[in-house]
């Protein structure tokens, strides 16, 4: 499988998941879900490996700019993917996938684990 990257390109955490894959040899694809969007099928996967409420950032700012009526019908995993689909921006980055499970955030510690397991 191949290794995927997905986030925004001007997210500070993503720019450093990118120098560290890119300064450790890893082969990876960049894929900015605001762009290239994201589909209802990949999301789902994600769901499937982690908690929405892991992959809903809701300490950013597109969290908090949306109006607390959308907030409050967040509430479980289906409601958590509609809400990723029309909002990827509220989706907490990045999104590493190809590598053992699918894995969100970013720290040169946990990609160190990550790589070293997989291999």
């Amino acid at each position: 499988m191949t290794t995927t990257l997905f986030g925004i390109p001007n997210c500070d955490t993503v720019k450093k998941a990118r120098t560290w894959l890119a300064d450790n040899g890893h082969d990876f694809t960049f894929h900015d879900f605001k762009k290239q969007g994201l589909t209802r099928e990949l999301v789902a996967g994600w769901l499937e490996q982690l908690d929405w409420e892991t992959l809903v950032n809701r300490k950013g700012t597109t969290w908090r700019n949306l109006p607390d009526e959308c907030k409050a019908l967040v509430a479980d995993k289906a409601s958590a993917l509609e809400l990723m689909l029309e909002n990827p921006s509220v989706i907490k980055r990045p999104v590493l996938q190809g590598v053992g499970p699918v894995s969100v955030g970013f720290s040169a510690d946990m990609y160190v684990a990550k790589f070293r397991d997989a291999a």
